[in-house]
């Protein structure tokens, strides 16, 4: 990759977005964008020179690298061929692509929606669960992220929803599993998983079975802190839905596509939804592609009956020919399984390792490319690292750490009082390893606030 400085280049850029870009979730003017100057594989780099190994994967999405070849000479050969067309149309590259995302999902999730990104996916899932059923509520958990459209905010758990709530939607948030910092008062993730099952079937029973459209989960809960299940909890809110007549839907957004080492992270527990919604990894966010994998039984639904419900975008084909290309290029350079195979030998060991020099390090979980840190001021009360939606000077802790590790030459994710640690799917071990020895570096600022 050839980097060259040219500051004068950088802040025109940064003046002109300064003057005219209004930034998502950010009040506008406390905030200082990094004008970036290029991209390659695991890194990107500013206007300065600075080179950044990308441990974010930018919104957890680029699972194949920046500026990956194969998908870029996809995007221009399907520009000089067609560029759009309304989604009413048969097209090639849009069909291709729907044949080989059926051809990963798991069970009989043989049809697909195409939708914009994430948020949208899981708008389609609900409507659909809610016209399959002729019910209204749907079910999430509070530690959740489902995107920042209408039905989306309202699914979503965190803090984000807050503003956006309208308190009309239908949705009814719940407990999840959460063995760390258990709301079930469990002494094992078998207990954890039993009791968390209960209280979902509690819940259902008391809002009413014969109301409840669906149960939507993120597969591995992502931006809310990479929370894997514990054995059996997804069989048996599967199990739940079926007794009840409930759809089950699985987010597989952040988790699809490599991100967890399998395809989709339902493939590690062997769990087919009604329903599953992907976007980010599909096709790394070369061009904006989300989707919903739809069942047999849901699909005839609407064999004799419109769906109604469309996008002018659906299907994109720009976005289909990006995620035909994506796809190919993950098979023929075994992107998934390096996935696993670096969370197995280099991530998992390595992030253990670093929680056992740095006494804020609480608690270490994930899989494949898809872990976090749990950061606290003391192990034994686990009292977090920063108070829950911290901001201000309540986040210093969080954003003296993020400082030293862009300081050093590594993008981090933080949210709330965890670091998560998500390079593209397709990262080396040695670049795995210089990001850890980074992150070892850069903890020093976090114990510096332990007890």
């Amino acid at each position: 990759m050839s980097i060259s400085a040219d500051p004068s280049a950088g802040q025109a850029v940064k003046a002109a977005d300064r003057a005219h870009v209004f930034h998502s979730w950010s009040a506008q003017g406390l905030i200082d964008p990094l004008a970036v100057a290029g991209a390659e594989g695991s890194y990107f780099w500013d206007y300065d020179g600075r080179k950044y190994l990308d441990f974010s994967s930018q919104l957890v999405n680029t699972n194949i690298g920046h500026q990956h070849p194969a998908v870029v000479a996809a995007i221009q050969q399907q520009a000089a061929k067609l560029c759009t067309f309304a989604p009413a149309f048969a097209l090639d590259v849009r069909s291709e692509a729907a044949r080989l995302i059926a051809e990963l999902t798991p069970g009989d999730l043989d049809k697909v929606f195409f939708t914009n990104g994430g948020a949208e996916a899981n708008e389609n899932a609900v409507r659909m669960a809610r016209l399959h059923t002729g019910r209204q509520k749907v079910l999430s958990t509070y530690r959740s992220y489902h995107g920042a459209t209408a039905n989306a905010i309202a699914l979503t758990g965190d803090p984000r929803r807050w503003p956006n709530e309208t308190g009309t939607s239908g949705v009814v948030h719940f407990w999840g599993p959460y063995p760390y910092r258990t709301n079930f008062h469990a002494d094992s993730e078998a207990q954890e998983c039993e009791r968390a099952l209960a209280h979902l079937e509690q819940v259902i029973a008391f809002e009413g079975p014969q109301t409840v459209a669906a149960v939507i989960l993120e597969t591995v809960v992502g931006t809310a802190g990479i929370l894997v299940p514990p054995a059996g909890y997804l069989a048996g809110v599967r199990e739940i839905c079926d007794r009840y007549g409930i759809v089950f839907i699985l987010d597989e957004v952040m988790a699809g596509f490599g991100r967890t080492g399998e395809w989709f992270a339902a493939d590690h527990w062997g769990v087919v939804p009604d329903l599953l919604t992907f976007a980010k990894g599909v096709n790394s966010g070369y061009v904006p592609l989300g989707g919903v994998a739809i069942s047999e039984r849901i699909a005839a639904t609407f064999a004799e009956r419109p769906y109604p419900g469309g996008l002018t975008y659906s299907g994109h084909p720009l976005a289909c020919a990006s995620a035909v290309a994506t796809i190919n290029a993950m098979r023929e350079e075994r992107i998934v399984e390096n996935a696993r195979e670096i969370g197995e030998r280099v991530l998992g060991p390595g992030l253990r390792e670093l929680a056992e020099r740095h006494p804020s390090v609480g608690e270490v979980r994930g899989m494949g490319v898809f872990w976090a840190l749990e950061l606290v001021r003391d192990r034994a009360t686990r009292e977090p690292l920063v108070p829950y939606n911290a901001a201000g000077a309540a986040n210093q802790p969080m954003a003296e750490l993020a400082a030293a590790c862009k300081q050093r030459g590594l993008w981090p994710f933080v949210n709330m009082n965890r670091l998560h640690v998500v390079p593209p799917c397709n990262v080396s071990e040695a670049e795995a390893k210089e990001g850890l020895a980074i992150l070892d570096e850069a903890l020093t600022a976090a114990d510096a606030h332990t007890a």
